[in-house]
């Protein structure tokens, strides 16, 4: 998968999905990532691909993700 596929699988993250990211050549719990209404961060002009769940950043290798599953759509956690 390259950079523009993942953009593009991830463009439903807008805070009301879950996400579970997992990873190639790696070990044990450094395989998964878990990221509670994740979002998808705009291209900042630096071609990174990065999610946040409004408290950190993570950035993704898109050569390193061998799948994701995204969870079904909940209300955003600010709705009121």
């Amino acid at each position: 998968m390259n950079a523009s596929q993942l953009r593009q699988a991830l463009n439903d993250l807008t805070g009301q999905r879950d996400a579970l990211v997992a990873f190639t050549q790696m070990d044990g719990a450094a395989s998964l990532l878990s990221i509670n209404n994740a979002m998808l961060i705009p291209d900042e002009g630096d071609n990174l691909i990065k999610l946040t769940d409004g408290r950190s950043e993570y950035i993704i290798e898109p050569e390193r993700v061998a799948w994701i599953r995204i969870g079904a759509e909940t209300p955003a956690i600010t709705a009121h």
